[in-house]
């Protein structure tokens, strides 16, 4: 058994990584012809110097943790393909079947490749893609003004008994300072009791007081009148710590599971729509499955006869089925969203349809043909 499982995995082994890299090398270059137009850009916390090649090639590094991780579960289907469909071309793993080789065995065996790969990628995807993410905006916003999610930047609400605060904050800079933030805050009565603007502002980690800069504050007395005040500087104390402001900033497929379920937690305390944020967290913890799910989608191509011309079509009917898992994965991620499915059934949905397919497949091959 051992020399049986040294061959499989070293011949998948080595076609999952020819297939990574050549995907990594690829999107790499998208990346960096993409960033080739901001050469040239003035440092925005640097004055004299300018956004160069060394600063692009940063930042397609700094995304190649999520490149990879986006890649993994694709790498490992096309590579066990092509691996195991050559193993049958060649008549391999006929003589191996011949040899004792079963079905039950042989998902074992696969099993035991996929599962390395799926913790690969569960650490890459907590790890290392979000920090390196962190720091690619960070970089961006160097050059091209604050972190900025759309239009509106991020919003945030806190609820302090019966009272509402709805805190916006338009971007963030490198060196953590808040940007054009605006404060609502409502009573318990649901009417709006006061507005705060700042240009700028800091946020302790952990959560604490906000200092603000050159602020404007609107409030409304008991009696209806309105008053007006423009101060230098404000202490508003707040449950907020800058991580959290952070995570909000960041793209929910960007998080760490974690972050993600802090992040959705905190929604539902304060009564927001966090629907999107549990089906991204169970998507994290289902995705590094999908490596699981690609091997066992290999393994009925090792039981199929073809000619040598043959390889290079079922190599490519892999392609397709990791690109119809990815956007099956996606869309049943929106449809989730706007019916309001259980997040679990959202993001598990796809693996385990595809897991059946495949198992289904697999049992057909061996015992009706």
């Amino acid at each position: 058994m051992r020399t049986v499982r040294r061959l499989l995995h070293g011949e998948a082994l080595g076609a999952i990584l020819f297939v990574l890299a050549g995907f990594l090398a690829l999107f790499a270059f998208f990346d960096l012809v993409d960033e080739l137009g901001g050469l040239g850009a003035p440092s925005l916390t640097r004055p004299g110097e300018r956004f160069g090649l060394e600063d692009a090639l940063m930042l397609v590094a700094l995304q190649l943790p999520s490149r990879a991780y986006e890649l993994l579960p694709i790498a490992v289907l096309i590579g066990s393909v092509y691996a195991l469909a050559r193993l049958a071309r060649d008549s391999e793993f006929t003589i191996l079947r011949t040899s004792g080789l079963g079905p039950g065995r042989a998902l074992r065996l696969i099993l035991g490749l996929g599962l390395p790969f799926a913790l690969l990628t569960f650490l890459i995807g907590d790890y290392v893609a979000p920090p390196a993410a962190r720091q690619a905006q960070l970089l961006k916003a160097q050059y091209r003004g604050g972190i900025s999610v759309g239009a509106t930047g991020a919003w945030l609400r806190e609820r302090d008994g019966e009272a509402v605060t709805i805190v916006n904050v338009r971007a963030l800079t490198p060196q953590g300072e808040l940007r054009a933030v605006r404060i609502h805050r409502f009573g318990a009565d649901g009417r709006l009791q006061e507005i705060v603007e700042a240009a700028s502002g800091s946020a302790p980690p952990g959560g604490g007081a906000w200092q603000l800069q050159q602020v404007r504050r609107e409030r409304q007395r008991d009696d209806g009148s309105l008053t007006l005040e423009t101060l230098p500087a404000l202490t508003w104390p707040t449950t907020l710590g800058a991580e959290m402001l952070q995570v909000a900033l960041l793209k929910p497929e960007r998080m760490a599971t974690l972050d993600l379920f802090q992040y959705a937690r905190h929604l539902q305390r304060n009564d927001q729509n966090a629907q999107r944020y549990a089906i991204e967290f169970w998507r994290k913890l289902f995705y590094p499955l999908g490596c699981v799910v690609m091997v066992v989608l290999a393994l009925p191509f090792a039981y199929l006869h073809f000619r040598q011309q043959a390889l290079s079509g079922y190599v490519f009917a892999g392609v397709m089925i990791g690109i119809s898992y990815v956007l099956l994965n996606g869309i049943f991620g929106h449809i989730g969203n706007l019916l309001g499915w259980a997040p679990w059934l959202a993001a598990g949905a796809p693996a385990a349809l595809y897991l059946l397919l495949s198992l289904a497949a697999l049992a057909w091959l061996v015992l009706r043909r």
